[in-house]
């Protein structure tokens, strides 16, 4: 299976804590002390130089900036993970 850079949020539940990633797994710690394992929203992206740059761009958002992005592409905060299978 080819890789394609993306970057993702991660939530632990419906405006529950929010984890922003851009690599293919999930990270130890952060994400396991606070359950943040939803996938809600993601971005595709050409290079992973492009993707590390949005994550470090997405990282420094408002809280209300991510819910904004999150409910635009997922209003129900389903699990998206078995949408990209």
């Amino acid at each position: 299976m080819e890789r394609q850079p993306c970057v993702y949020l991660l939530a632990s539940k419906q405006n529950g804590t929010l984890y922003a990633e851009h690599k293919n797994n999930v990270v130890e710690g952060f994400t396991k002390k606070y359950n943040v394992h939803m996938l809600v929203w993601y971005e595709m992206h050409e290079t992973m130089e492009s993707a590390i740059k949005r994550e470090k761009a997405i990282k420094k958002w408002e809280r209300s900036w991510k819910i904004e992005v999150i409910e635009e592409m997922n209003p129900q905060w389903r699990d998206l993970y078995s949408d990209l299978l």
